[in-house]
């Protein structure tokens, strides 16, 4: 690798970079991408062993990392294929692969990885789509109308004209819109580049060794991301609003947690919260009845609860805290390579998540410490493994013992003399006879996520565990204060300093109540980050990341979109009342406008009937004002 300082023209001179860490091989045909002031390369062509294994750089230090595919949760999307003659891009903060030679075939598909989750995925274009159709004249002056942006978190592809100079200001064309499959052709040795908010490709092999002239843009989205994960990881980290307090293994060590992340997340965990409360009420009910007038009784209003206190003799503290940490966050940190104590660590987390019947932490640690095991550490991971009783890690540390290109090292190890004999036996054995390859075509549970456990607690499964009422115009609605206050800093506000005694909070957005339904979008969104909701709900949620202090704009972006693509005839009433509820001109304006002008079909809807007086007379003022005076001469000569 090589450097050239581009500040100073007269000391201008080339530099061999001192590179460190795992280097990826000598190959050709590769791209990088530089994304957060990292350098990453994928795959490539080498005449050694290619993987499909992405290597990140910093700049900083001057260190190769190499990112493994290992860990991958299976059942999750899998990485690209190996290949070469592909193109990367970085866009935000992520990394788009698309075309190259992958195993003799020339694949089409757009793959995403995020550098923050450290997670693959294949992206779906949107519907609309526009990919094929008249090309427009290479000279063409200007564009037609642009096409609109693409959906909710995919993007889409668009096809230019085939030219060698391109003003992006004035690319696309109108076309015609084919079906959704018809996408850029798998291709290799074609160039990508990112301009703006969009993706150029041009050129490339094709089939038959077709040269290609066609360019052809993906528009990225362009909404903030989820935050949900890194809320609730923030609730974990910063220990508030803590109802419960785990006392773990023989030292009695503590560690606090929220009992409705708990309970959503691990059902032995909230088997044990059940009994403890029960415990705790049979307690109370006791000493009642002994002292009735000096009871204490449970704690209301703004008075803080005191913590439910939770035994639990399999765990010791520091496991445990990591298995809190995934109940929060869906992840684990990555074990340290090479580092043994932090393989064990994941080791005991990996015990405790086959005890609590947490298969997708089992399934995350195993492939974590697989992904680990080296040659220096197979002889502690192995021996650790036989003591835990974890029969598939000291499988997969005896097949790696027992490899031909590994035995003879691990055996001359001091590790090596002082296992235990019935392990030295077995490996010995396993060297001479190894035993036959059982088939795996069993499907692997991989548990659920962190949003389809919060979706089926906010639905009912969580209906127990309510410590906080919603009133939404004199609605009750139960929920949960921790949840709301990972992800509002009203509410953690709210919950932190003047927490109402009786334990209702009025619902407002402003000065404005929103509808019933559109507070339902607007808990979805908190309690797993769903965006997708009707339009009049948009209408009413606009201005709600401002007021509740969300964490970011993405419910306001998602709105703002749903509510210019999503107007038809058939809602445009119910978005006309919200729309005048909460004072939105612009918008009403828009949707008496598609009234005056469909309102042969709108005056067949039930609802237009329901409409209240001021808004039936805002119609008729619209189509007063849009009948012309020629129109109005004509009605009266029919009268």
């Amino acid at each position: 690798m090589w450097t050239i300082s581009l500040q100073d023209r007269e000391l201008t001179c080339w530099e061999e970079v001192a590179q460190s860490g795992e280097i990826p091989p000598s190959c050709c045909n590769f791209p990088v991408a530089v994304c957060r002031d990292k350098m990453f390369v994928f795959s490539g062509q080498s005449g050694a062993k290619i993987t499909n294994n992405l290597f990140q750089f910093e700049f900083k230090d001057k260190t190769w990392t190499r990112i493994p595919t290992e860990h991958l949760l299976r059942g999750s999307p899998p990485p690209p294929q190996r290949r070469y003659g592909h193109t990367m891009v970085a866009f935000d903060r992520h990394l788009y692969v698309f075309g190259g030679a992958a195993d003799n075939t020339l694949p089409n598909e757009l793959h995403c990885y995020d550098v923050d989750f450290q997670t693959w995925e294949v992206v779906q274009p949107s519907s609309d789509s526009e990919v094929g159709g008249a090309e427009v004249p290479e000279r063409a002056a200007a564009s037609e109308e642009a096409p609109s942006l693409a959906s909710e978190e995919r993007g889409g592809f668009k096809k230019s004209r085939d030219v060698f100079g391109l003003d992006f200001g004035t690319t696309t064309a109108k076309q015609p819109s084919p079906p959704a499959s018809e996408l850029p052709s798998g291709r290799l040795f074609h160039a990508a580049a990112v301009i703006s908010d969009a993706m150029y490709i041009f050129g490339g092999t094709v089939d038959n060794n077709i040269r290609s002239g066609e360019m052809y843009r993906f528009q990225f989205s362009c909404y903030p991301k989820c935050t949900l994960h890194e809320d609730y990881g923030r609730l974990w980290e910063s220990r508030q609003f803590c109802d419960v307090e785990f006392v773990l293994g023989e030292k009695e060590e503590c560690v606090q947690g929220h009992v409705a992340i708990v309970t959503a997340r691990s059902r032995w965990l909230r088997r044990k919260i059940v009994q403890a409360r029960e415990r705790l009420a049979q307690k109370l009910e006791e000493e009642a009845a002994l002292a009735p007038k000096e009871a204490p009784g449970m704690a209301v209003g703004g008075a803080r609860p005191p913590l439910l206190h939770v035994a639990i003799r399999e765990a010791e503290a520091r496991p445990f805290e990591v298995l809190m940490q995934f109940l929060y966050t869906d992840k684990i940190k990555y074990p340290r390579k090479g580092h043994v104590e932090d393989v064990l660590l994941i080791m005991d987390v990996y015990k405790l998540a086959l005890s609590f019947q947490l298969c997708r932490l089992e399934q995350l640690c195993r492939q974590y410490i697989e992904a680990s095991v080296d040659l220096q550490n197979v002889l502690v991971v192995c021996e650790s493994a036989a003591r835990l009783q974890l029969g598939q890690l000291k499988e997969h540390c005896l097949n790696f013992v027992v490899k031909e290109s590994h035995f003879n090292q691990v055996i001359m190890m001091k590790e090596f003399e002082r296992l235990s004999s019935p392990l030295i036996v077995e490996i010995v054995r396993r060297k001479q006879q190894p035993p036959p390859r059982a088939p795996s075509d069993q499907p692997v549970d991989i548990g659920t996520s962190l949003i389809q456990d919060m979706k089926a607690y906010l639905e009912g499964a969580g209906a127990e565990f309510c410590d906080i009422t919603l009133l939404l115009d004199g609605h009750p609605r139960p929920a949960h204060k921790a949840i709301l206050a990972a992800r509002s800093s009203y509410f953690e506000a709210m919950f932190r300093s003047f927490m109402p005694e009786d334990g209702q909070v009025n619902i407002s957005i402003g000065e404005m109540v929103p509808s019933r339904q559109a507070f339902e979008s607007m808990l979805r969104y908190i309690y797993y980050g769903e965006v997708n909701m009707p339009p009049e709900d948009s209408l009413y949620l606009f201005a709600a990341p401002y007021y509740y202090g969300f964490y970011n704009n993405r419910l306001q972006a998602y709105c703002k979109q749903n509510l210019e693509m999503n107007v038809t005839v058939q809602n445009v009433l119910q978005i006309l009342e919200a729309a005048d509820k909460t004072q939105a001109l612009d918008m009403k304006r828009h949707c008496l406008h598609i009234i005056v002008h469909q309102f042969t079909k709108v005056s067949k809807l039930p609802t237009l009937r329901s409409l209240s007086q001021q808004l039936l007379l805002d119609i008729i003022d619209s189509l007063a004002s849009h009948i012309s005076d020629k129109q109005c001469a004509e009605l009266g000569a029919d009268i």
